[in-house]
């Protein structure tokens, strides 16, 4: 590996402070490329996910690249966290899935919906309005909600794959495993399932490329190249559209968009920061530089063309590998910077080959309920309507709202409402209020 001179070590030691933390420039270097490796499917994840909604796939393959690259070098360079940003699992489900597909959406309002929700977010990381909500959460509600993303996206990558289909008898079925896609599907999985164990780096994006060429060998892709032109960003840059925006419909998208991330960012900020050794006194220093990361890149996101964009828990895997400070994160946003010249490979992927990925995001996802307190009913409860009602409802926002509603009422009844976070009782009433004057 290659040192820098003197002089840019001067820099970098300025910026990154790399001594004061115990680290080199190597060593943040290959931190920085252990965490691509594990986050970057979603150049091809996301953009497929997106395209879904009529967006364009290659202009969203670019703003996929330069949201995170954006959030990466902001969190690197301001905050100095070794955490890699890029748009967020789940949160693009729920952009295409339940906003789009679900609820009719152009994908132009959904834009202007993340954008507004990124602004929000900006304001009050401003103050200690961000940390105030989370704390007021009860973390059953904050796991269940984790875990219901996880199962959404499972029943996503069933679908999508042909794995699970429609029953008219029972809803839904188990679909004919004798179908190529179905066992390249299943074997794709249990390929991540296996390189994940042996601790191979890039489980993912390995089985995605993997079952990419197989389906191409056996003719049921076509193949167009890995390194091209850059497309062009002009179909999705600033086509957000406000027009309609507020009505109480989307003002719960934007409430989605903004809870789902809350929670996601900040449990992924502190965790990732709690196993670099980064956390003085069980707090986050500079946090509010590490919001106003996460927020920019949301923000940014919007105005390129994608879904929310979210720090990533796979940044724990450069973390492991020695990674610091923020030059690991800026590696990463390097990397995904070089990616543009990849579309041609990301518009080679099959479908069925990143429903693999999806479906082990879900295992990732849903482990978090393991510490829900089962034991007692009335946080149970809320917290399993939470998870069964986002896939099975096919909606986060339908899961969120039943948590929160079922949470308040059964405390309520039991004689416990005086334990129930003012917040609950908030988001609680204006759900009702959303469902029984605008229906779900």
């Amino acid at each position: 590996m290659t040192t820098p001179n003197p002089s840019s070590e001067n820099v970098l030691e300025r910026l990154f402070k790399l001594s004061e933390n115990k680290t080199t420039f190597r060593t943040e270097v290959l931190a920085g490329v252990t965490t691509f490796l594990t986050m970057c499917y979603i150049i091809i994840v996301n953009p497929m996910i997106l395209s879904e909604t009529g967006m364009d796939h290659g202009a969203v393959f670019v703003a996929t690249c330069l949201a995170a690259a954006i959030g990466c070098l902001v969190m690197g360079i301001i905050a100095n966290y070794p955490i890699a940003l890029a748009p967020g699992m789940g949160l693009n489900a729920y952009f295409t899935y339940s906003v789009c597909m679900g609820m009719g959406v152009p994908w132009q309002t959904a834009l202007a919906a993340v954008f507004v929700s990124g602004l929000i977010f900006i304001a009050i990381s401003m103050f200690k309005i961000r940390e105030a909500i989370v704390n007021a959460i009860p973390m059953s509600l904050k796991l269940a909600i984790g875990g219901g993303i996880g199962l959404f996206l499972a029943l996503i990558a069933l679908k999508n794959s042909g794995i699970i289909v429609d029953n008219p008898a029972t809803l839904v079925g188990l679909g004919d495993l004798k179908q190529p896609t179905v066992l390249l599907t299943l074997f794709g999985f249990l390929m991540i399932v296996v390189l994940h164990q042996f601790k191979i780096r890039g489980a993912i994006i390995i089985s995605i490329l993997v079952l990419t060429a197989i389906s191409t060998m056996m003719g049921l892709s076509e193949f167009k190249g890995v390194i091209g032109q850059i497309p062009s960003i002009a179909p999705t840059f600033l086509q957000m559209d406000f027009k309609g925006l507020f009505t109480a419909s989307l003002v719960g998208v934007i409430f989605v968009f903004f809870l789902v991330d809350l929670f996601d960012s900040t449990g992924t900020l502190v965790g990732v920061a709690h196993r670099a050794g980064l956390l003085q006194d069980g707090k986050l220093p500079r946090l509010k530089k590490a919001l106003f990361a996460d927020s920019t890149a949301i923000v940014a996101g919007a105005a390129l063309g994608t879904s929310s964009t979210t720090p990533y828990i796979e940044s724990s895997a450069g973390v492991a590998a020695g990674g610091r400070t923020g030059l690991t994160a800026v590696v990463v946003g390097v990397l995904f910077i070089l990616c543009l010249f990849l579309a041609p490979l990301a518009q080679s992927v099959p479908s069925f080959a990143t429903a693999p990925a999806l479906l082990f995001v879900g295992v990732l996802m849903i482990q978090g309920i393991t510490h829900i307190e089962w034991e007692d009913i009335t946080e149970a409860v809320p917290a399993f309507l939470t998870i069964v009602f986002m896939p099975f409802a096919y909606s986060i926002a339908d899961g969120i709202a039943m948590g929160f509603i079922s949470y308040a009422l059964i405390k309520l009844f039991t004689g416990k409402a005086s334990t129930v976070p003012y917040m609950v009782w908030i988001v609680a009433v204006l759900w009702a209020i959303k469902f029984a004057f605008f229906g779900g």
